[in-house]
């Protein structure tokens, strides 16, 4: 059975689906590239099918958040399975793309275990997304800048310790008391953190060179009374990657940050579904489906930290 047939088959919330396509990749990128164009047209199906959700009205005795979440994540399913059963063409546009790429990814491969192959792929596309469908709303009204796959795994510093280490270190005792106050589990909190700042690497610093210690992205707006930080960043508008100036909230220590990130999830009604999440993927789908990022992968880079070696090996070290 080939290899799209079998992703397929999985279930949309598996995470090991996006592990099995990293692999997938390194070891034969053209077949890799074939299964992501494919998972990438059943992303625009689930499109299609969420505007016409949008389109009708809500109401009823089943209507609820838990129904319109199960329903969400019955129409991605649908919409993979689509994909692979009766294709409607994007996904071989894509291919075609993407194939012309494939060969310096490949010599990548060979001389290192990187993720750079799945960045190229993932800017790839998003280029490709951007330029084919600019009327489509990814309706994700972003809290913070879009990141590369590449944040997934923490490095080692110049001394040879491994920066997941050093960062969980810093933010652990706030994770914590976040965690305490979110019901979300204190290395969910951390996770996201990493995610965010690229393990501290890539921390927002203000024009003075000074830290933010905005951990989260989180950006400030019109009630955001605090000291900002603002930076070049990118936002997808009506489905179109731009480059934009934004400003982002600046703390005076990572244990403020922790706390505004709490307060920004038990105040907006918006996040409910992420409050007292135990599960790693459906906390990271949840914040995905909720606005918080504008990366279309965000949910699944999230995920991948969070069950990842870099983060179980800095905690038990911590």
């Amino acid at each position: 059975m080939k290899a799209t047939d079998l992703a397929a088959q999985r279930l949309i919330l598996d995470p090991a689906v996006g592990a099995d396509l990293r692999v997938r990749l390194r070891q034969d990128p053209q077949a890799g590239a074939k299964q992501a164009a494919q998972q990438f047209e059943g992303m625009l199906l689930h499109l299609m099918l969420k505007s016409m959700r949008d389109a009708t009205s809500a109401g009823g005795l089943l209507d609820s958040e838990q129904s319109r979440f199960f329903t969400a994540i019955g129409d991605q399913q649908m919409a993979q399975d689509l994909a692979a059963k009766l294709p409607l063409g994007f996904a071989g546009l894509v291919e075609k793309q993407l194939a012309r790429q494939m060969p310096a990814a490949a010599a990548t491969t060979t001389a290192t275990t990187s993720d750079a192959p799945l960045d190229t792929l993932q800017q790839s596309l998003l280029a490709q997304y951007a330029n084919r469908f600019p009327a489509v709303d990814r309706r994700f009204p972003g809290v913070q800048r879009p990141t590369s796959l590449s944040t997934v795994e923490g490095g080692k510093d110049s001394a040879g310790v491994p920066r997941g280490r050093e960062f969980v270190d810093r933010v652990w005792p706030h994770a914590v008391e976040a965690s305490a106050r979110t019901g979300v589990p204190a290395h969910f909190l951390i996770a996201q953190s990493a995610l965010e700042s690229g393990w501290g690497r890539r921390e927002l610093r203000t024009a003075e060179g000074s830290p933010s210690h905005n951990v989260f992205g989180i950006k400030a707006g019109r009630n955001w009374s605090g000291p900002t930080v603002e930076v070049q960043t990118t936002e997808f508008v009506n489905g179109v990657a731009q480059a934009v100036r934004a400003k982002f909230r600046a703390y005076g220590s990572y244990a403020e940050a922790f706390h505004d990130y709490a307060q920004l999830l038990t105040s907006n009604p918006r996040f409910s579904g992420a409050i007292g999440q135990q599960d790693g993927v459906q906390f990271a789908r949840s914040l995905q489906q909720a606005g918080y990022a504008t990366d279309p992968m965000y949910a699944d880079k999230l995920a991948r930290i969070i069950g990842g070696t870099t983060l179980r090996q800095a905690l038990s070290a911590a």
